[in-house]
């Protein structure tokens, strides 16, 4: 867990230092919480982060469930309330997934460590494989040749994680969020074995977020 050890510290020292973030309900053109491509997990794995998400004493916070605990791959477009069926931009975004997707097995990332940040709580991911990277690789050039911009233009992603709690408004009590953080620094949640990407639209429920899939794209 070398690689998230600089990122918790900063992270810690943040919410010490009164210095933690929220984010605020979505409105049209926001440029956080748009479609993305994620990939979520399941089984054993899924189980355990959702009995981990449970301990956490976050009120007034958005603290993920089990449908909504998900490894990003790309941020997409701003947030748009409406993406039907037929829009063309919701169309791409599937058929680039589904070119980049093609031949892939399942990407195998374990999950171990928790880490505060100034916006939230996370578990850090490890990949046992390139398949992450190759997929995010595979699906940006989809997207370039159909000349489909997006908001991780040029962005290489050389960190993943499963966001457990999102900070919804002024952090009351930073202390407890970083000793619960500490406390599970140490946790393995075991290797997850993603084999579906999939298109999402992120909805607020008042108390929290729900996932609404677009498209989806299996890893064989």
């Amino acid at each position: 867990m070398s690689d998230f050890a600089d990122f918790r510290a900063r992270g810690r020292a943040a919410l010490l230092a009164g210095q933690a973030t929220h984010d605020s309900p979505m409105v049209e053109g926001a440029r956080r919480w748009g479609a993305s491509a994620v990939l979520r997990p399941s089984g054993e794995v899924l189980d355990r982060l959702a009995a981990l998400t449970g301990t956490i004493e976050a009120p007034g916070h958005w603290v993920h469930g089990r449908r909504t605990l998900h490894v990003t791959l790309r941020s997409l477009e701003p947030y748009r309330d409406r993406i039907p069926a037929g829009d063309l931009l919701r169309r791409a975004y599937g058929e680039a997934l589904a070119e980049a997707a093609a031949g892939l097995a399942p990407a195998r990332v374990r999950l171990a460590g928790v880490s505060p940040h100034a916006g939230g709580v996370l578990v850090c991911g490890h990949p046992e494989d390139d398949t992450l990277v190759t997929l995010s690789k595979r699906f940006a050039h989809a997207m370039e040749c159909r000349g489909v911009r997006h908001l991780e233009q040029g962005r290489v992603r050389d960190r993943w994680y499963v966001s457990l709690v999102h900070f919804a408004a002024p952090l009351a009590d930073p202390l407890r969020i970083v000793e619960w953080c500490d406390a599970h620094a140490d946790v393995d949640l075991g290797t997850a074995e993603l084999d579906a990407a999939e298109i999402v639209q992120f909805v607020l429920t008042g108390t929290g977020i729900r996932i609404k899939a677009l498209e989806k794209a299996r890893l064989a």
